[in-house]
Order: C-alpha cells, then structure tokens, then sequence
C-alpha cells in the first residue's frame, strides 16, 4: 500500500528551504559560464597584449590566435593594452571573470616588475594562472659593425682596459636586455656603466654611431641591423645556435653560462579559472604549437615554440621571478 505524502506547513518550509537550496546550487553552476560544461568555448574568447602592436609580443599572439579560432571554431581576438610596462594590460586580465574567455600573453619582463615597484595593481605570480610557456626568443650582444671588436673575448679586454668608461644601452631600464647586461657585467667581471633609452631603435642607433660600446637586445629588434651589415653580433643567450646567426656563439660555448636570459612569451589565464578549463585551453593551444604551419610561422619571427606543461611553466615563473629580483638587488637598480 503506498503512503500519500501530504505538505504540512513544516513540510512546506522544508520543502521551500530544499528548492531554495537547489536554486542557489544552480545558480552557482550557472555563474561559472559554459566552462564548467562540455561547450568550451561557446563564445568569442579575448587575448590581451599588454603592448603595442607590431611588436614580437604581438606577433607571437596573432599567430597563436589564428590558430586557435580555427581549431575551436570561435573568434580570438588581440587586445592590445600598453602602457606602465604592460602593467595595465595584465590588470584586465587580472580581474577579469575566470571563465576563460579573457586570457593575457605575457612576457619576462612582468616578473621583473615586482622587483622595480614598491606597489603594482596586482601581483603576478598569485593573480594569474600559468597555461604554457609559447615561444621564446633569445637576446644578443652586439656592437657596431665599425667597432674593432669582433668577439666576447675582444669586448671583455677592451672594457678592462678602460674601467668605468664604456657604456652598454638598453631600451629601458630594468628590461630583459638590462638584466642580461648586468649579468654579463657580474660574470666577466666588468665596470661598465648602463644607460638606458626609451626603446630600442634609439639605443641601436647610438650603438651603430659608436657613442655606446655594446647592447644586449632581443633578436627581432636587431636581427635586421645584424644582416644589414650595420651591427655585429658577438654571442647570443640561447641554449643552442641560432638558425639565423649561425656562426654566432652561444654564452654558453663561451663558458658564461649564466649568461642565459631570454625573452619569453607565456599565455596566462585569471587565477581562479577552474582546472577543466585551463586544461582544455592548454590542450588546444599544444595542439596548435605543434602544427607545422604554426612552427613555421614563429620561427619566421625568430622565436622558438616551446609549449611546457603548465606545471612546469609555473615552477618557471616562481624561479624566473626570484632571479630577477636577486639580479635587480646585485646590480642596485633604481627607476628613474
């Protein structure tokens, strides 16, 4: 025989608190966008570019973009946000839903930040999810094509030989190029003095006219002076010979093996975005990294696709922010 349920007023209350329940638990789920299902990405996802475009950052992102609007068959698009060392593209990024529809390409030198300023709108390494390391591309010394310097070796001799009156430039003061700078200033045992421009075309030029002795510069900003016959390229911070350069030396084979910084392009997500989501996203963006196309196409920019776990890449970052911040400590650099 089977018993009729009857709704008392208690029941009703219990039953209004069980569906109240039910409700919030729904809503919640829903709050958390289509990730949280099998639709990902259901919608247009944007990628912020923290400067210029144009730029290696910028380019590395189209590429990536492209192919993976085309793979998961929904728009990418490149925001580009300069400004305040690319401090203010990553802060969208930084408060941004984490639903995986905002995504940030980074670079080295927004670890390096927290080492230059007292206060930043956010904190790199807890405010954003490492997904993969996408490229990386080396720096190079060079001086100019008329210098009588034709090796690391010569330019450590002559810079001995006159402490405190040669000059290396970089595009701005605590940069990539600055740190390698004062890295390689520490391993030669150097006394050699920093100035700093406001990009790198200005410093290239000086460095071309002789009124700086070297410069430590990302390859795709000089690689077209190098070729061009106007600047010489002495030894280069890669692991391995470049394709483009290879008669020049790596840091390495020129026992400064410290000497190993690098201009690296990483995709970063908001820091609460879900697992499942920044597993789809690397998975995606692994995939795209390993299309023949997409190699090609980045090694034309004179970066290497890399594509790490994203473990491995957050174990990076935590190292590659200490060494930053113990370089800018050792050299006492200060912001102007």
């Amino acid at each position: 025989m089977t018993k009729e349920f009857i709704a008392g007023p208690v029941d009703n209350l219990a039953r209004r608190g069980f569906l109240a329940a039910v409700t919030g638990l729904i809503a919640t789920g829903l709050s958390r966008g289509a990730w949280a299902s099998n639709d990902y990405p259901s919608k247009p996802i944007r990628i912020v570019v923290p400067y210029p475009p144009g730029g290696p950052t910028d380019i590395v992102a189209r590429i990536v973009a492209q192919a993976i609007s085309e793979r998961v068959n929904q728009s990418v698009t490149i925001d580009n946000r300069p400004g305040a060392s690319g401090m203010i593209g990553a802060d969208v990024v930084a408060k941004a839903p984490p639903d995986g529809y905002t995504l940030l390409i980074n670079v080295s030198g927004q670890l390096i930040n927290p080492a230059l300023y007292a206060k930043m709108p956010h904190d790199p390494l807890k405010d954003f999810l490492p997904i993969t390391n996408l490229a990386t591309t080396p720096i190079q010394l060079v001086v100019s094509a008329n210098s009588e310097v034709r090796s690391v070796e010569e330019l450590v001799k002559l810079v001995r030989s006159q402490p405190g009156r040669h000059t290396f430039a970089s595009s701005s003061n605590g940069t990539p190029g600055h740190l390698t700078g004062e890295v390689f200033k520490s391993a030669a045992k150097l006394d050699a003095v920093h100035v700093p421009y406001k990009g790198s075309a200005p410093a290239l030029t000086d460095v071309i006219g002789g009124q700086v002795t070297f410069m430590f510069d990302s390859m795709p900003s000089s690689i077209n002076l190098v070729k061009g016959g106007k600047l010489r390229s002495l030894g280069v911070t890669s692991a391995r010979r470049v394709d483009v350069l290879p008669d020049v030396p790596t840091f390495a084979e020129l026992n400064y093996p410290d000497v190993n910084l690098t201009t690296w392009y990483g995709l970063w997500a908001p820091a609460k975005t879900p697992p499942e989501v920044s597993a789809r996203i690397y998975a995606e963006v692994s995939k795209v990294l390993a299309l023949p196309n997409v190699r090609k196409r980045i090694l034309e920019a004179l970066a290497e696709p890399v594509g790490d776990t994203p473990e491995h890449f957050s174990a990076f970052c935590t190292a590659e922010s200490k060494r930053y911040a113990a370089i800018v400590q050792t050299a006492g650099i200060r912001l102007e």
